[in-house]
């Protein structure tokens, strides 16, 4: 067998480390709507909504494209974060 494969290799094939996220959404959302989101902290500003926290694959990524766009809330942004160190 060969060696291991490199992150790059293993990104190609849609497996990737678990990162934090940050999602940012227009408007102010209702604690309803962030609940939708439980994994997640809100951060509520007087234009946008930011969602933080760890998206475990690509498919959870995908997921929770899925579900800002099914419950009508347009996405501003999306980037990983560096995680804060631990204490």
């Amino acid at each position: 067998m060969g060696d291991a494969p490199s992150p790059r290799q293993w990104a190609a094939f849609g497996h990737v480390a678990s990162s934090d996220y940050e999602f940012r959404i227009k408007g102010r959302l209702s604690d309803t709507v962030c609940g939708e989101f439980e994994d997640f902290t809100a951060a509520v500003q007087p234009a946008e909504t930011v969602m933080r926290g760890e998206v475990r694959d690509q498919s959870e990524l995908h997921g929770l494209l899925d579900r800002i766009q099914s419950l009508g809330l347009e996405l501003l942004e999306v980037r990983r974060v560096r995680k804060p160190p631990s204490d």
